[in-house]
């Protein structure tokens, strides 16, 4: 029998029992709209991370050194006992990863945590809990901040300790809504400061704002608020390959700077945002590794569904197989149109979840800021299982038809 007429064949039965075949798909579908619709979600999320959150905290292309590490969870016991034992950076710091990296755009200080909150006047407007940063001049530019109105904080703001301020754009809408801020005094602490800038837009992460600050020049920040537990130094790189040999550099000119002996652990810490990507990445690979599970779960139920409606159908077509062996049907011929069916099954049932699971991760785009990222890959490997799925269960039911006997099939009813 030709492949074509055996193809054609195993369609006609898949419609002329239309019903049954949408029960026996409905498992299948399932399975791989979930496969298809989590694996677009969570490569969504690496991509939103890599591309915004950890871009947001670090800077692109830049890395930080720290007093306290970046960490997403908690620190135990022990690890909080030597982070509190490591000295506070300075700008003797600053100044030694600036000389040992001659090729950075920009090494920066900025104060670090606890990060002090603080209601910012505007003649009879306030705007509370405004996050407030003292940093110095070349932070601007690891942050990539883009300036909609003003100027950025100078040299001279620093080292003369001026009461000026860059505010960011949320800052900017809300609180001189439609009128410019540059040239405007507000209060914080009830110190006077003149806005000089209005830093552009950024966005938000995660529902989380990037534009409700407000920098002050660092030392200014330091006579308001006093030092920080971890003031950082951040570096911004020409580009990402120059990240790796940076951290190397910065963390060897750290050691000496703390003058620190061979074999001594740092009481410093080098992070880039692939720290936080790296997280992520671990937390990611711990849901790929309970999807197989589940997916799992779900085919094997619809591949018990497929061989017991294929059982069925030899049961009902046992007649039709004796007339066919009787003219000159062999073995195989009857087994292969059986797994055809049950391949046929199954490859529906891959497409349709594969639709299925692109529609909800487009629904998941649409909702939320994640951008849900239906892979080839998915999508292959859905497909792939379905039809898999159908050889597989399929070969039992096809087996059983093949052996009946052409007499005693032709005798049933």
């Amino acid at each position: 029998m030709r492949l074509r007429d055996t193809l054609l064949t195993a369609l006609a039965q898949i419609r002329a029992h239309k019903l049954r075949s949408f029960f026996t798909l409905l498992g299948i579908v399932v399975s791989v709209a979930f496969l298809v619709a989590v694996v677009a979600i969570i490569q969504g999320m690496n991509a939103y991370v890599r591309e915004n959150v950890a871009g947001a905290v670090v800077g692109t292309n830049a890395f930080a050194v720290r007093r306290t590490p970046i960490r997403v969870g908690l620190f135990d016991d022990e690890e909080l006992r030597r982070i509190r034992r490591r000295p506070r950076l300075t700008e003797a710091d600053a100044a030694a990863v600036t000389e040992a990296l001659p090729d950075a755009e920009a090494v920066g200080l900025q104060s670090g945590w606890p990060t002090p909150q603080a209601d910012v006047v505007w003649r009879d407007r306030t705007l509370g809990d405004v996050l407030v940063f003292g940093v110095t001049p070349p932070f601007q530019v690891v942050q990539d901040y883009r300036f909609a109105e003003g100027r950025p904080l100078n040299e001279i703001d620093v080292r003369e300790r001026r009461y000026v301020a860059v505010v960011g754009a949320d800052l900017a809408e809300r609180l001189f809504d439609g009128v410019s801020p540059v040239g405007r005094d507000v209060r914080i602490l009830g110190e006077r400061f003149t806005v000089v800038g209005v830093v552009a837009k950024k966005g938000r992460v995660l529902g989380q704002s990037f534009d409700g600050f407000v920098l002050l020049p660092l030392r200014t920040f330091e006579m308001l608020y006093g030092r920080r537990n971890t003031t950082t130094v951040s570096v911004k790189m020409p580009d990402a390959e120059a990240v790796p040999s940076g951290m190397a550099r910065a963390e060897e000119a750290m050691r000496v700077a703390h003058r620190l002996r061979p074999g001594e652990e740092n009481d410093f810490s080098v992070d880039a945002a692939d720290a936080l990507i790296d997280f992520w990445r671990r937390l990611t690979r711990v849901l790929f590794s309970v999807i197989p599970a589940v997916v799992g779960i779900g085919v094997v139920v619809g591949g018990i569904v497929i061989m017991n409606i294929m059982l069925m159908a030899v049961t009902e077509r046992t007649h039709e197989i004796g007339i066919r062996k009787a003219v000159g049907a062999r073995r195989r011929d009857i087994r292969g149109q059986f797994i055809a069916e049950a391949v046929m099954l199954a490859a529906a049932g891959g497409v349709g979840g594969v639709m299925v699971g692109w529609g909800l991760a487009s629904l998941v785009a649409l909702a939320s800021p994640l951008p849900a990222r239906v892979t080839a890959w998915s999508v292959a490997l859905a497909v792939a299982l379905g039809a898999g799925i159908g050889v597989l269960f399929g070969v039992y039911p096809a087996t059983r038809a093949a052996r009946l006997d052409p007499v005693a099939a032709m005798r049933a009813e």
